[in-house]
């Protein structure tokens, strides 16, 4: 791809060429990577360094009791896992229904009635066990420092935990945990996080037994129990991440590939399929018209997402069908170029986040996501280990009727996706964006850019997003054209101009491998966060 690497938008980063590279939200996340390289390690090895890193130095986002997803390109071969864990086998709508009576339509969105299996740590080992190079007790190691000898808040990180704070702080170990001295730690202060210390030293020794079948899932178990919740021993012991072929769709000449459901990846892959109908590259990148297409794309592609996707043993419709060719083209039909729509489901039916990718000179590239949801997840800590609890359980649905019901063992329909591109069956560019519902939006928004209009990655991930939340409203940045917004809104959006580019419209990596054998790579960070690409 001739991309041009002039940057018409603002920004404080510039793309770097390396040979190795890892990116992620946070210098010190992108430093752990780094040192592997360096070391010797992998992209694989890389990468577990990162994450362990980021449940430390990005706890707004995600922890020890996160969940995680991968797209890694061996050199050879692609592969996805999918490490999301599933409901308890104690929960059922009848559960929930004896404790919080009639009235809700999901599991809670805080407390531990919102956590399920946390299946991060047990990505790391699997996909050590796979594809890694140096010992796994090697990789915990940047984030063993940082817990125990602390690091400095960025101003990023204290905005969201001070923003988190007062809705969480009355939860079963949070204020000890996350509020020393009774409160938020400043910007620039010291944080030190010992009792994570703990649990990565017992996870590094025992190559994460100890967190599913050892001492600290002992606690986990306890800590939840006597909070009121059902999570239990057998629950841990018997989690195990999913190896899974990616799904793909091409757009312009290469290939998205996304993880299948329980995620929300395919909503990507048709919206892709749903702007192909159209030449959007005769439109102004940064128009009107180029903005509302995307829009309604995304937007179809939502309404059969949040209607059929769920647990993949569960699914009353399958990822084929809704990626149709013609199902697809019926969709686009649909769009009014002048003015904004709402959209159902189609008749399918026949008979808070951190986002990390890496890559070596071997062409070994991994593309990496973990999060505990909504900032701070479920707001429980097991203070013992430090284990942030996830609320993925808040995913579900107490519906009978809908095919993400809460049940024994299920997984529940989850938002964080990570993305590969291809081309002609070699790899491409590993890539990812941070942010609920953000995700396969971003996803698009850069593609098109790239694929679309030539832009660098830089470029696409500098340039101002929109965010589609539901109905008619979307919220847009504050750097987006004025013009442009003055005439979505004469096209029926309901725009609001958002300035917390971290929480609405997500965060980006992006690794682009260069054409030329030993080119490398080209990475772009995001700078809606604290994102920094390192390497060598």
């Amino acid at each position: 791809m001739p991309f041009d690497f002039q940057n018409p938008y603002a920004s404080v980063r510039l793309p770097g060429f390396f040979r190795n590279v890892v990116s992620t939200s946070t210098p010190l996340g992108a430093q752990a990577g780094l040192r592997m390289l360096l070391k010797g390690g992998n992209a694989v090895d890389a990468a577990i360094a990162a994450a362990a890193a980021l449940t430390v130095t990005e706890p707004v986002s995600n922890g020890l009791g996160s969940d995680a997803f991968c797209i890694l390109w061996d050199g050879q071969a692609l592969h996805g896992l999918n490490a999301s864990g599933p409901a308890p086998a104690g929960w059922s709508p009848d559960y929930f229904r004896r404790k919080y009576g009639e009235g809700p339509k999901t599991p809670p969105k805080r407390g531990v009635d919102a956590v399920t299996v946390p299946g991060a740590v047990a990505a790391w080992t699997a996909l050590h066990a796979r594809f890694g190079k140096l010992p796994f007790a090697d990789l915990l190691e940047p984030a063993i420092e940082a817990a125990e000898g602390g690091y400095g808040v960025s101003p990023v990180v204290h905005q969201k935990w001070k923003a988190g704070a007062p809705e969480l702080a009355s939860l079963p170990g949070f204020a000890q945990s996350f509020l020393p001295s009774g409160r938020v730690p400043e910007v620039g202060e010291r944080f030190r996080f010992p009792a994570a210390a703990r649990a990565l030293r017992a996870i590094a020794e025992t190559a994460g037994e100890a967190f599913y079948r050892g001492e600290v899932a002992a606690a986990i178990v306890r800590f939840v129990r006597e909070h009121g919740g059902v999570l239990s021993e057998q629950d841990l012991a018997g989690f195990q991440p999913e190896w899974v072929t990616p799904i793909s769709r091409d757009y312009r000449g290469y290939t998205l590939h996304e993880i299948p459901p329980n995620g929300q990846g395919i909503a990507a892959l048709m919206a892709l399929g749903i702007l192909e109908q159209f030449d959007l590259a005769s439109l102004p990148v940064d128009s009107a018209d180029s903005q509302h297409l995307q829009i309604e794309a995304m937007k179809l592609a939502f309404a059969d997402v949040y209607r059929h996707v769920s647990d993949s043993r569960h699914l009353q419709v399958l990822p084929e069908q809704m990626l149709d060719d013609g199902y697809l083209a019926s969709r686009a039909r649909l769009i009014d170029m002048g003015r904004a729509q709402t959209f159902g489901a189609g008749n399918l039916v026949r008979g808070g986040t951190v986002y990390l990718t890496a890559a070596d000179e071997s062409g070994m590239m991994v593309s990496f996501i973990q999060s505990n949801y909504m900032g701070f997840g479920s707001g429980c800590v097991e203070p013992g280990f430090g284990v942030s609890l996830l609320n993925r359980g808040h995913g579900f649905n107490l519906d009978p009727a809908s095919p993400n019901v809460v049940a024994p063992g299920k997984r529940p329909f989850h938002t964080i996706i990570p993305a590969f591109l291809t081309q002609g069956g070699r790899p491409v560019m590993s890539f990812g964006v941070m942010g609920g519902n953000m995700q396969p939006q971003g996803h698009m928004q850069t593609l098109a850019r790239m694929l679309d209009y030539g832009q660098s990655p830089q470029a696409a991930c500098d340039a101002p997003r929109w965010r589609f939340d539901q109905g008619l409203d979307i919220n847009v940045e504050g750097a987006m054209n004025r013009q442009t917004v003055a005439e979505l809104e004469r096209r029926g959006h309901r725009v609001k101009t958002i300035d917390d580019a971290y929480q609405d419209f997500g965060a980006g990596q992006f690794i682009w491998r260069l054409e030329g054998e030993g080119a490398g790579y080209v990475a772009a960070s995001d700078p809606r966060r604290d994102g920094q690409a390192v390497g060598y």
